[in-house]
């Protein structure tokens, strides 16, 4: 799992590194067409400037010009001024002078004219040279605009990737932490594993000694008892009884008994439905009690008469079937002989469907024939008759498949057992195909009745029976939805079953061998039943042998306090007068009344005691001591039982143990490599990190560098931009003023 997280953590962030590389080349192309585009600005920029000076240049040219005319200008305003009242006193003077200063004053006046023209040019050339600069000055401020925001946005862009590198920088130092740690773990694992694992390689070394010994005495016991070995032909193992599995045959007899539920709801359907369909003849399109019907409606409400012969043995047959499977038996394909007995009773119902198939088809053609049917009608009746062909065809494909299957239990080598699983698979299509046709033959037949029950000439009768086809027809619809869906549900459980068999083979050989195997089932239930008297009964025996030995004991005490009893007697008849000897004698007597009576009882209960003494003699005691001893004996065999059976187990427990030790060690070596993978891994992505971390930041580096360039640029343009509004402002200012 860490593996598979660690590798998913890695394709994301390959993932996310070939994304950023991606981004970094289109920055890279932005940010060169960026430092075109402003190399390009900045030649328009100088050519702009240029031309601007040359403008500053002949506007200085021209103002000084101007100031130049001006001053002249007033000058000769002024001379004028002057000459003016001179000419009032010097009226009379002389035409002469009157007449040159006329000329000089044509000449100023002409002169004067030049120098207003000439201004008028100059007023116009400034103001287009002041409207191309504004101009320029609105495209070059706009143009600074987009760059600023374009600026901005690289800026965000890689104020973006440098914060996403950062991040994914902590989170791969996070990831390599928690990777540490983790090898950490891994070790201290690994090294438990391996003082484990030679604790139980040594385990597993004495184990194998004991074991080895063990083989080779099993081995020759083998050699030497066993005749031969019935497992190793197919033959002779098809006739082994396998182990009996309680719960496989249960699960098949209630599948066996939901089978039954819905065969005897298909035949009930099957019954209904040509039941009715007989009625329908008898009353449309001719009605029976008015007139006579015709011949081959006749022929085919005759054979329709016999379904029931043909139907009924459907659930007869899977009644038997279901009846053979129990509790005791071997249910395989190899054991259902019922399988073969509704196999022939579904081929006699295919027959019967065949051969009312054409009456069928002949009476719906009769029904189009009729002058009471509508083209709907005949439309309807087409489809019917089309349905009842596919429905005798899936039927004669269901009955194939079933054949098939009931062929292992009658002829072994009809159908080979690779192939089971397939003819069960197209068993369920064939039930799918079935439910499909029925609803097709439910949709149809339903139109159909709504249509002759709209007839002005429908009666009763004939609605009645209408009804109560379209009934049968959903019945049978539901029923073989039922089911299919339960084949589909349990065709898992039916092909996992065909393994089912005798132990360490592919299954039966043939039926007879199956049938063999049945009777050796049979024999072998018998021979485990007197062996569970036997054991009942060895059981009681040796609970009686233990009250035997209970009671024998009782008796030897018993025994043993008489004889006490006596030697007291003896001691006090020695010390007793004669007289007493009389009272003594019969109480002597009484006791060994009693005594006797205890012998006989202990005589009924223990054999060995044969002697009517006092004391038990050697035989009895031999007989106690070796009964003793072979109790110890039994007790010592159980307990010899319970030791191999402990054994067994612990070796059954070492053997788990040596498999999940091997398989310990094997996801010790994938997690080595895995840890590896990971290391190497791990490293190559912190290089690539540390290169592209480089990169980046060199990357970043120039375009701040380029950046800074840039805004200094501008700066420089809006500053040269300002003076010269300035400048032309000034210029405006001054030209408007003059």
């Amino acid at each position: 799992m860490a593996s598979a997280e660690l590798q998913g953590k890695y394709q994301k962030l390959a993932q996310e590194y070939s994304k950023l590389r991606a981004q970094n080349q289109v920055l890279k192309k932005g940010v060169v067409d960026e430092q075109a585009n402003s190399a390009a600005l900045k030649e328009q920029l100088k050519m702009k400037d240029q031309s601007l000076r040359k403008l500053q240049q002949e506007m200085d040219s021209l103002t000084f010009r101007n100031l130049q005319l001006a001053k002249r200008v007033e000058l000769l305003q002024d001379e004028l001024a002057l000459s003016e009242p001179r000419g009032k006193k010097n009226k009379k003077s002389g035409e002469s002078s009157s007449q040159l200063s006329q000329e000089q004053k044509t000449v100023f006046d002409e002169d004067l004219q030049k120098k207003i023209e000439e201004n008028e040019r100059l007023h116009i050339q400034f103001f287009e040279a002041d409207e191309q600069h504004k101009h320029v000055e609105a495209e070059l401020r706009s143009r600074l605009a987009t760059l600023e925001t374009e600026a901005a946005q690289h800026q965000a862009v890689v104020d973006g990737l440098t914060r996403k590198y950062m991040e994914t920088i902590e989170k791969l130092q996070n990831d390599k932490a928690k990777l540490e740690v983790k090898s950490q773990t891994l070790e201290k694992e690994a090294k438990e594993c391996r003082l484990r694992t030679e604790e139980c390689q040594l385990q597993l070394k004495n184990l194998h000694e004991d074991l080895s010994g063990r083989l080779e005495e099993s081995l020759s016991i083998i050699n030497e008892k066993v005749p031969f070995n019935d497992t190793k032909y197919s033959q002779y193992n098809a006739l082994n009884v396998p182990l009996h599995n309680r719960r496989h045959q249960l699960k098949m007899r209630d599948i066996a008994g939901q089978a039954l539920a819905f065969v005897q709801d298909l035949v009930t359907a099957l019954l209904n439905f040509h039941t009715y369909t007989e009625q329908r003849i008898q009353i449309f399109p001719v009605d029976s009690a008015i007139d006579t019907i015709s011949p081959l409606n006749q022929k085919f409400s005759q054979y329709l008469h016999e379904n029931a012969s043909y139907v009924r043995p459907l659930e007869e047959g899977m009644l038997h079937l279901f009846e053979s499977i129990t509790e005791d038996t071997v249910t395989v394909l190899e054991t259902t002989v019922k399988l073969k007995t509704f196999s022939e009773h579904l081929t006699s119902y295919i027959c019967f469907l065949r051969k009312i198939l054409p009456y069928q088809l002949k009476s719906l053609e009769e029904e189009c024939e009729s002058s009471l049917c509508t083209s709907a009608l005949r439309a309807r009746n087409l489809e019917l008759s089309q349905d009842m062909k596919k429905m005798t065809a899936v039927f004669e494909k269901l009955q194939t498949y079933i054949a098939l299957l009931a062929l292992p239990s009658t002829e072994p080598d009809g159908l080979l057992r690779t192939n089971y699983s397939s003819v069960l698979t197209n068993v369920g299509a064939a039930l799918h195909g079935f439910h499909d046709i029925m609803k097709d033959i439910s949709k149809h037949y339903s139109q159909k009745a709504t249509i002759e029950h709209e007839l002005p000439t429908a009666t009763q009768k004939l609605i009645t029976t209408n009804d109560c086809i379209l009934s049968s027809v959903v019945a049978l619809t539901n029923g073989a939805g039922k089911i299919a869906s339960f084949f589909s549900n349990n065709l898992d459980y039916f092909i996992a079953s065909l393994s089912y068999g005798p132990k360490a083979a592919s299954g039966f050989i043939s039926p007879l061998s199956a049938e063999c195997m049945l009777q050796y089932k049979k024999k072998a239930a018998a021979y485990m039943k007197s062996l569970r008297k036997v054991q009942q009964s060895l059981e009681k025996i040796s609970k009686l042998e233990q009250e035997k030995e209970h009671w024998m004991l009782e008796a030897q005490l018993a025994k043993i306090k008489l004889e006490k009893e006596n030697q007291r007697i003896a001691d006090k008849l020695k010390n007793t007068s004669s007289g007493q000897l009389v009272g003594l004698a019969q109480e002597n007597a009484a006791v060994s009344n009693a005594a006797g009576q205890d012998e006989a009882t202990a005589k009924a209960v223990s054999e060995p005691i044969q002697s009517t003494s006092l004391i038990p003699d050697v035989e009895s005691r031999e007989d106690l001591i070796k009964n003793h001893y072979m109790a110890r004996i039994v007790e010592l065999t159980s307990q010899l039982q319970l030791a191999d059976s402990k054994s067994v187990h612990f070796y059954a427990e070492c053997r788990a143990l040596s498999k999940r030790l091997a398989l310990a060690e094997k996801s010790k070596e994938a997690l080595t490599e895995e840890m590896k993978l990971a290391s190497q891994n791990i490293s190559r992505l912190q290089d690539e990190l540390t290169t592209t971390k480089r990169s980046y930041e060199d990357q970043l580096s120039m375009m701040s560098d380029h950046l800074c360039s840039m805004n200094e640029t501008l700066s420089k343009q809006r500053e040269e931009i300002d003076t010269l509004k300035m400048s032309s402002k000034g210029n405006s200012k001054k030209n408007k003023s003059r």
